[in-house]
Parts: C-alpha cells; sequence; structure tokens
C-alpha cells in the first residue's frame, strides 16, 4: 500500500488523483488531519484515516501496512517543522514502510538564507539514518508563489521587488504528477532534484509579461527594507514579510538557480514554463 500525507492540501491531493489512474484504489491510502474533507477519496476505494504529525498513535494506524508513504512537508514557517518531520519519520518506520518519500526543496542547505532549505536538510538527515529507503523530492520553487512575490503588476504595469536571481520556477501540478510516478513505476533513492527546465529572474519574467499584456511591464528593484516596510504597511506581519525576504536573498545567491532534466523524463513531456503559466492566468 502507497499512504499519502497531506492529500486534502494541493500538492499530495492532486498526487492522489495522478496515482489514482496508476494504481487500484485499494492499494491507496491517505492520511489526513480531517477524515470529511477526504471523502471524495474514501467515495473511489480510498482508504482514509486521520492522522497528523502531532500525534504518533494516529499517525502509526494511518500508515499500518504501507509500503511507501510519502510525507509532505510541514507548511507552517513559524513550527517546528524538524520535530514533526521526525514524528511523522518514526511513525512510518515503526509501521513497517519499506521507502519514506518526503516533498523537499531545491538546493537545501545549512548556511542558505531560506529557512526552510535548512529544515529539508534537517529531516533529509533524519531520512539517511532512519533505517529504511527514502526518497527525497527536491521540488523547484513553485511557481503558484510568483502571485504573491510579483506584486500587483497587472494593475500598476511594475513588478516591484527586492534584487532577485535566476529561479527554476517550478509547476506545482507537474511535481505532484511526477511524484505519482514515481510513487508507481520508480524506486529512486536518496534526493532527486525536480524543476523546470530553465531559470529566469524577474527582468525576464517582466519581458514576458510586457508580451502578454501588450504594453510595458517595468521591472523595479527595490531595497531590502523598503520592500519590507511596504509589505507591514499592507497588514503582513514582519515575520511573514522577513520570510518572504529570504526568497530573493537565496535567489540573488544562486539558490534557485539549478536546473534538472529528471522532471521531464517522467512526465514525458516538457514541465510548464513561466510563460505558460502567466499566460494561462
Amino acid at each position: 500500500m502507497i499512504v499519502i500525507t497531506g492529500a486534502t492540501g494541493a500538492l499530495n491531493g492532486a498526487t492522489v488523483e495522478h496515482l489514482l489512474s496508476r494504481v487500484p484504489a485499494s492499494s491507496i491510502g491517505v492520511s489526513v488531519r480531517d477524515v470529511a474533507k477526504a471523502q471524495h477519496f474514501a467515495d473511489r476505494g480510498v482508504r482514509v484515516r486521520r492522522g497528523s504529525y502531532d500525534d504518533p498513535a494516529a499517525l502509526r494506524d494511518s500508515f499500518a501496512g504501507a509500503d511507501q508513504v510519502l510525507l509532505v512537508s510541514s507548511n507552517d514557517p513559524a513550527a517546528d517543522q524538524i520535530s514533526l518531520h521526525r514524528t511523522a519519520i518514526d511513525a512510518a518506520v515503526a509501521a513497517g514502510a519499506s521507502r519514506i518519500l518526503y516533498t523537499s526543496h531545491q538546493h537545501v542547505g545549512a548556511s542558505s538564507p531560506f529557512p526552510p532549505a535548512r529544515d529539508h536538510l534537517a529531516t533529509e538527515q533524519l531520512l539517511a539514518a532512519s533505517g529504511v529507503a527514502w526518497t527525497s523530492l527536491r521540488n523547484g520553487f513553485y511557481a503558484h508563489t510568483l502571485d504573491w512575490l510579483l506584486g500587483p503588476w497587472r494593475s500598476t504595469g511594475v513588478i516591484a521587488a527586492p534584487a532577485d536571481g535566476p529561479v527554476s520556477w517550478t509547476s506545482r501540478a507537474d511535481a505532484a504528477e511526477a511524484a505519482a510516478v514515481i510513487l508507481a513505476t520508480r524506486k529512486l533513492d536518496g534526493p532527486v532534484t525536480l524543476t523546470a527546465a530553465s531559470a529566469v529572474t524577474f527582468d525576464d519574467i517582466a519581458a514576458t509579461a510586457s508580451s502578454l499584456a501588450g504594453h510595458e511591464i517595468k521591472r523595479v528593484v527595490v531595497d531590502d527594507e523598503e520592500w519590507v516596510a511596504s509589505l507591514m504597511a499592507g497588514g503582513t506581519s514582519e515575520f511573514m514579510a522577513r520570510f518572504l525576504l529570504s526568497t530573493f536573498q537565496a535567489a540573488r545567491a544562486g539558490g534557485f538557480a539549478g536546473t534538472s532534466p529528471l522532471l521531464a523524463e517522467l512526465l514525458g513531456r516538457e514541465p510548464q514554463t513561466v510563460a505558460e503559466l502567466l499566460a494561462a492566468s
């Protein structure tokens, strides 16, 4: 059995959908905090059980009988994510899983200014010490976050943001589909990188947006502290504003510039590009 956590979320929910087209529903289980929200999976024959990273006993029950467990990373930047991930890994091992998969991020590292990169590295170290086979899905930076980082450029005609660097912006939908392919057909060991085919800067995105809009979209570089202050003035907490700033700091250090052909290989097609994603929105 393949058990997937976070299946009522956008990423792993889509992975379950793709997996249902590849393996029998009876061989899929989901571990979710609210079983009512997963009723649409239960109606199709998927095993639905309650599980939460802060409830080890419930997790072990939801993982029972699993050969593979796919753990979604905690998405609360204020939480002790490493502790939560340790609980999930321990529960998967205790339940007898022979492989643990984990949704990580490209360019993990202890010195990254991007806090999740440090948490992902620590989690991968826990996986390596778990005693079972493991796969870390180092997904490229999800392209839908551009909606937050680019600002209201559609109405202002300006992309005003801190200095950045090349980023291999990757479709979350593509990453979800690739995870399903790996769960169903491939046994990849250790860290694997799943990104779009190319990395682009905000200057590149402004040029693409200009072409789509039919008029110039300017790229304006804003001082880091001025940008943080503007977010806070709009109601964003300082914690979240500085968390968002860390994405620019890591990007201009080259942290998200890497690309890999593996995602295209798994999908059997080229991953979606930023231009395609902007055009669709």
